[in-house]
């Protein structure tokens, strides 16, 4: 599978090629540069970066996907949207799509090398709740890191909710982490209630998420850094759930994030 291959199949819907043994990708370092490589190409043909995705940063599913650390891919202008709290995603061109309730960060200045908690808190301008729509290519959701880095760390769409500058949530690094990380959400298919969550449960909050990634970012050769105007979603507060179009969906977050809707078509 070349980038070339994997964007092939990012554009047409359809999985990848089953494999007669072994995985396709095995490195995670070698996927990175893969989907370094996919961006450039995505770039190329007019597709703008405008932030990153990180994933599996809640360990509660790490035995359900056999995938052990967080990962993270970009996200382009193309799979964002914006919203006032109701926003709607077309599931066409996404392969074997999940829903996942999320914190997303909106970036107000480039982190510092090596940052602290604190330093990274000063440069956050916003947070909103968020749905990522992700994405395998792989049948059945059956892959190993390293190809879920190198199928865009299975990043499909992402609809922010209501932004809230995040100086009204809380005064410090240490009083917003510990905020969100005491929040929940209610993940709700129509009326019913479909799974539960909380802050936690991201490598123990989302500003903890963020950091982890930052770092990561920093050490990955070739990665564009953090830029203002980035959004940086910090990983799901359940287990991703398929969804399909005609179906409406609602995460309930408590305070001091508002509720989000969205609807697939």
């Amino acid at each position: 599978m070349t980038p070339e291959d994997i964007l092939r199949h990012l554009d047409r819907a359809t999985l990848w090629p089953a494999r007669a043994a072994g995985a396709v990708f095995d490195d995670v370092a070698a996927a990175y540069q893969v989907a370094l490589a996919v961006r450039a190409l995505r770039v190329a043909r007019g597709e703008r970066p405008v932030g990153y995705k990180i994933g599996f940063t809640n360990r509660t599913i790490w035995p359900r996907y056999g995938v052990y650390a967080p990962i993270w891919g970009t996200v382009y202008d193309r799979t964002l949207q914006l919203s006032d709290g109701h926003g709607e995603v077309g599931l066409s061109g996404l392969c074997q799509p999940r829903l996942e309730p999320e914190v997303a960060f909106g970036i107000a200045r480039t982190p510092p090398a090596n940052p602290t908690l604190e330093q990274l808190f000063g440069c956050i301008h916003w947070v909103a709740p968020s749905f990522e729509v992700v994405q395998s290519h792989q049948s059945d959701w059956k892959f190993s890191a390293a190809e879920s880095i190198a199928d865009g760390a299975l990043h499909g769409a992402l609809a922010l909710g209501q932004r809230q500058p995040v100086h009204d949530i809380a005064a410090s690094g240490v009083a917003l982490d510990a905020r969100l990380a005491n929040t929940r959400v209610r993940l709700c298919a129509g009326t019913a209630v479909i799974d539960e969550g909380d802050g936690a449960r991201v490598l123990d909050g989302p500003l903890h998420a963020l950091h982890h990634f930052v770092l990561e970012l920093q050490r990955c050769p070739g990665a564009p850094g953090l830029h203002p105007g980035d959004v940086v979603t910090t990983g799901t507060w359940t287990d991703a759930w398929p969804v399909k179009p005609g179906e409406v969906w609602r995460a309930e977050f408590g305070a001091p994030l508002p509720a989000l809707d969205i609807a697939f078509s």
